[in-house]
């Protein structure tokens, strides 16, 4: 249940048992081929008694379909008692690990959806803020229809495309952090300028290597939400953004300057497949490759 991928943080559920508390009946990696939104259903257990979720940057957003329950969910203070309604939606705080406990009925069914950082951070950068993820589930906490229905629409795809996810990612995000955020002035830049440079220059040593966020922030000897912020400060991209168009700049010179086929540029320059490098070189420069190719 753990997948690669160098824009969402899944690293920490490595090694964590899924069978002992959940059976996936639905994957968008999977089943629809998703990229940019993770969405899975699930069917749970009944009964909990230690159900420690890791510590991830991505925003996790959890809607109960069926079944009813009484959790308790805690932080390392004070249990905070969380009751699984059906259609109310629930947003973990990024970051924070959890210890879950709870007693529910065998009809429990879940959608939940992990939005990217990245895009969570794009988001807040152009709403002028940082995001108080805590005034943000509180606010989601007493409801909301319209958002409740766009998981649930997510969570049943029928074949939606690339570009709905990306687009449904980009929504959920906007509109959490339009109706419920609380975003906080940025301080000022820091120019931790080292760190990035680091990073860099790991990002072209693997260019043509899956890498992750957590790999990145790694190299930075940061949290992979700090990393984010700092290398946006000193960069004005995110990592991803950043990284890609290093692989869209080194795809452009083999482009021009090799006869390499179009699958053997997307291997050395990190894509899964040549549609992938079309995908993104066409969405980065305009046009596709073989049109930058020959002229």
């Amino acid at each position: 249940m753990v997948f690669d991928s160098a824009r969402f943080d899944l690293r920490p559920y490595a090694g964590f048992d899924f069978g002992r508390y959940v059976r996936r009946t639905f994957c968008s990696w999977e089943q629809a081929g998703w990229r940019s939104l993770l969405v899975q259903r699930f069917e749970h257990v009944p009964v909990a008694e230690d159900l420690a979720l890791p510590a991830a940057a991505d925003l996790h957003l959890v809607l109960p379909l069926s079944g009813s329950a009484e959790m308790e969910s805690s932080d390392g203070g004070r249990p905070e008692r969380i009751p699984w309604v059906p259609g109310r939606l629930q947003v973990d705080v990024p970051d924070r690990p959890s210890l879950r406990r709870y007693r529910g009925d065998e009809s429990m069914r879940s959608v939940q959806v992990h939005i990217p950082r990245d895009t969570v951070d794009t988001v807040a950068a152009q709403l002028g803020g940082a995001v108080d993820y805590e005034a943000v589930a509180a606010s989601v906490a007493k409801g909301d229809p319209l958002l409740e229905e766009a998981v649930r629409a997510v969570g049943f795809p029928d074949g939606a495309s690339e570009l709905y996810a990306d687009s449904a990612a980009t929504f959920l995000t906007t509109h959490l952090l339009t109706r419920h955020g609380r975003l906080r002035a940025d301080r000022p830049p820091e120019r931790e300028d080292a760190r990035v440079r680091a990073v860099v220059a790991l990002m072209r040593e693997r260019l043509a290597e899956p890498i992750t966020l957590a790999d990145l922030a790694a190299e930075a000897h940061l949290s992979v939400y700090h990393l984010v912020r700092v290398f946006r400060n000193t960069t004005g991209q995110t990592p991803h953004r950043f990284l890609t168009r290093l692989r869209i700049d080194e795809a452009k010179r083999l482009l021009r300057d090799t006869d390499l086929a179009l699958d053997a540029i997307a291997r050395r320059c990190g894509f899964a497949s040549p549609g992938a490098l079309s995908t993104a070189f066409l969405r980065h420069t305009g046009v596709r490759p073989s049109v930058y190719r020959n002229s």
